[in-house]
């Protein structure tokens, strides 16, 4: 009995390893497309990974030494481009699988950039802004060889923002003796920042919603979204959602969720989460948890939160008829066939939340010239990409016979691959 469980606890542990996951779906597609052995020897590396470490002047007076990531997956298409995240439980893992999301993600959408991700192992909640802004002046200081607007250009992530960018912008310009905008995207507007780049990864999860739901001619008044996640993600896709007319019937925070079959006033709902810091005295509501929500029957279900949360202990109880992943990561490779056979359209994250580096990429382009754009020419741009993107993934899927998700990785996978070959390996 014992052994059984220890079994099954290091099955579930490979099953969510983030890179394992990744390397798995990109071996089927790498094998569907017979790609080259020797491009695939290529392109399953990263290009390069960074390990530092940070020593912090505390504001006890103590100094403590933080560790920290930077991990380059790929340059074939253009500059490394991914966040920065905070998190005690960060590891070089979870780095390594989300720089290589990101290479596949910007294929995807067509946009010439490379996946780049780093981390910070430390608890942001447990520090001040000072201590927080000289980690993060040393960590840009630790990588200002490796990162800049033509090699790496970092962005925010889990427990980052547009501070933490201007932040990285101020230390990077210091060394360069000029300011340098483009050397990271997410930052206020002000200084460089994009209009309509907040709201990015949440607008851009609309768009491929609202094309989606058109394959099971719904429309939005009748169509039941449960939202899992009420962050820059979840939250605003919510909110863009309703705003749209979509009936939200669901939503959560990491503490739990709240449901409403005849739907929920997600500004009011936000507005309550953002004054109280939690769902819990919202009236009119059921209470769920976090993972009995995502079993809630809906048309359209949005795992907005974190990584693993469809798994093959729980994916036959899902039930929805589209599932779009506005996190990174929150289905693993083991419960994408239980979906399938399930007959539920996926919205693969590759795709589904690649408007905020979409977004990203915008800004990347405001401040190479020196020119910015309104916010409703980036809404509109934003949704002629991510448009375009979803329906390049589906023609690929019924051209192949697959899955969106393994056509996604595919064309994702087909695109580097064709930029390589052209380029050539240097030796």
């Amino acid at each position: 009995m014992a052994s059984a469980m220890v079994e099954d606890q290091i099955k579930m542990s490979k099953e969510t390893n983030p890179f394992e996951s990744m390397m798995e779906r990109f071996d089927r597609a790498a094998q569907l497309l017979n790609l080259d052995p020797d491009l695939y020897a290529v392109m399953r590396v990263p290009n390069r990974e960074l390990k530092v470490y940070i020593p912090v002047r505390m504001d006890s007076g103590r100094m403590q030494v933080f560790e920290g990531f930077r991990v380059q997956h790929n340059f074939a298409r253009g500059p490394a481009k991914g966040g920065i995240r905070y998190a005690p439980d960060v590891t070089i893992e979870e780095v390594r699988a989300l720089a290589a999301w990101m290479t596949w993600k910007c294929a995807v959408v067509n946009v010439p950039f490379g996946g780049g991700k780093g981390g910070v192992i430390c608890d942001p909640q447990q520090m001040s802004i000072g201590e927080l802004e000289r980690l993060t002046r040393r960590y840009a200081a630790e990588l200002i060889d490796f990162i800049g607007p033509e090699k790496d250009v970092p962005a925010p992530d889990m427990n980052t923002n547009e501070q933490t960018m201007a932040w990285i912008m101020d230390t990077y310009s210091m060394h360069a003796r000029h300011t340098v905008t483009a050397v990271v995207t997410g930052k206020p507007i002000d200084i460089g920042g994009s209009a309509g780049r907040r709201e990015a990864t949440g607008r851009g999860l609309l768009f491929v919603i609202n094309e989606a739901i058109k394959r099971f001619k719904m429309a939005p008044p009748n169509t039941r979204v449960v939202v899992q996640g009420s962050g820059n993600v979840g939250g605003i896709g919510a909110q863009l959602l309703h705003e749209a007319g979509y009936k939200v019937i669901a939503i959560s925070d990491i503490n739990g969720g709240i449901y409403n079959p005849n739907g929920i006033d997600i500004p009011n709902a936000m507005a309550h989460l953002r004054a109280t810091r939690s769902f819990e005295e919202y009236e009119g509501v059921e209470r769920v948890s976090n993972e009995d929500l995502l079993e809630i029957e809906c048309d359209v279900l949005v795992p907005a939160a974190t990584e693993n949360q469809i798994r093959s202990d729980n994916a036959k109880r899902i039930k929805c008829k589209v599932l779009a992943e506005g996190a990174n990561g929150p289905t693993t490779a083991a419960a994408d066939k239980i979906l399938h056979d399930k007959g539920i359209f996926v919205i693969p994250d590759i795709l589904a939340n690649a408007g905020g580096v979409t977004v990203s990429y915008f800004e990347w382009v405001q401040d190479r010239m020196g020119y910015f754009w309104k916010e409703n020419v980036v809404n509109e741009r934003l949704q002629d990409v991510m448009v375009a993107s979803f329906n390049d993934v589906v023609k690929y899927a019924d051209q192949h016979g697959v899955d969106t998700r393994t056509a996604a990785y595919m064309l994702a996978i087909d695109r580097v691959a064709y930029d390589t070959r052209m380029r050539g390996i240097y030796a």
